[in-house]
């Protein structure tokens, strides 16, 4: 396919009551192929694309692929407040309107939509998928699969702590206050979602390889009340399409035996064992790694270039 950059563009689509904003980027001689794949890409708790969705669009373009890089509602420019609010409704709504949009992108073939979700996108391109026969590939980054055992693993201490603080949220939601917020990362024993060893540099790596100061987001806390019941993994029996599970098998976040058993389920599920922690696959030789194989499966799957247009 050659090296040339994909052009970008900087494009907004409504979803619900407000819009996301995202990066377009279409593959070089894309002219000449008028009907290319398009791999939608979306990140995990608070990520925004421009920590490092822009690597991998830019990757998934080389090899002729269309990628739309989107940022949900709450985050980054797309509209809603309160800023930074995770709503799980919301989200997956945002995943839907994506597609959508995808779909009507000149040049673009809308029968070949492939998803591509990391941590908490992750569960939510299963969700996608298995809600949509017409996909034709996704791809989940050491995905929440289960927020049962997400939960179960944390320090009960934690636990309790941040149900705490989801309930003081809910309270201020209702009385019309500002929200009650929690840090995304912290270290062991800090009231944070994720406090894994690896949580706190492992998030301030992505952030220097994207070229972003070092800051730790705050979300509103009553996003804790959504983590038990939802478990999206156990939707991979309902993926019809090709599905392949990037797992980190010293996850502490999205715990990894519970992921493999899940995504086994898939009809045509692939797993992929990765020796690292949850965030060291987006940065270094990890992530050289992995997507790679990323790009072996959607080449084998659905081809850049169809027999027709060669």
């Amino acid at each position: 396919m050659g090296d040339a950059r994909a052009i970008r563009t900087d494009v907004r689509f409504r979803s619900g009551d407000g819009e996301c904003a995202a990066w377009l980027l279409l593959p070089a001689g894309m002219e000449n192929d008028p009907s290319v794949p398009i791999v939608v890409l979306a990140h995990g708790l608070s990520g925004e694309r421009s920590q490092r969705l822009d690597v991998y669009a830019e990757r998934f373009a080389e090899r002729g692929y269309a990628a739309l890089a989107f940022d949900y509602r709450h985050f980054g420019t797309s509209t809603g407040e309160p800023r930074a609010l995770v709503d799980l409704g919301k989200q997956l709504e945002d995943w839907r309107s994506a597609v959508a949009y995808a779909r009507t992108v000149k040049g673009v073939d809308p029968r070949r939509v492939i998803l591509w979700g990391t941590s908490f996108g992750g569960g939510h391109v299963i969700t996608a998928a298995a809600d949509d026969p017409r996909i034709a590939a996704t791809i989940a980054q050491c995905p929440f699969s289960d927020g049962l055992t997400a939960v179960m693993a944390m320090p009960k201490k934690t636990g309790l702590r941040l149900m705490l603080e989801a309930l003081k949220d809910w309270t201020a939601a209702k009385l019309g206050k500002p929200p009650v917020r929690i840090p995304i990362v912290g270290s062991p024993g800090e009231l944070a979602i994720m406090s894994s060893p690896d949580s706190l540099s492992g998030y301030r790596a992505i952030l220097e390889a994207s070229g972003l100061p070092f800051t730790v987001p705050r979300i509103p806390a009553r996003y804790v009340f959504q983590i038990p019941t939802y478990r999206p993994g156990r939707r991979a029996s309902e993926v019809w399409a090709p599905l392949l599970v990037c797992v980190c098998d010293r996850d502490q976040v999205t715990p990894a035996a519970k992921t493999v058993a899940l995504a086994s389920q898939a009809a045509r599920g692939e797993v992929k064992r990765y020796d690292t922690d949850h965030f060291d696959i987006y940065v270094g030789e990890w992530f050289e790694t992995v997507i790679a194989d990323q790009i072996e499966f959607i080449e084998r799957h659905v081809p850049a270039r169809t027999s027709t247009s060669r």
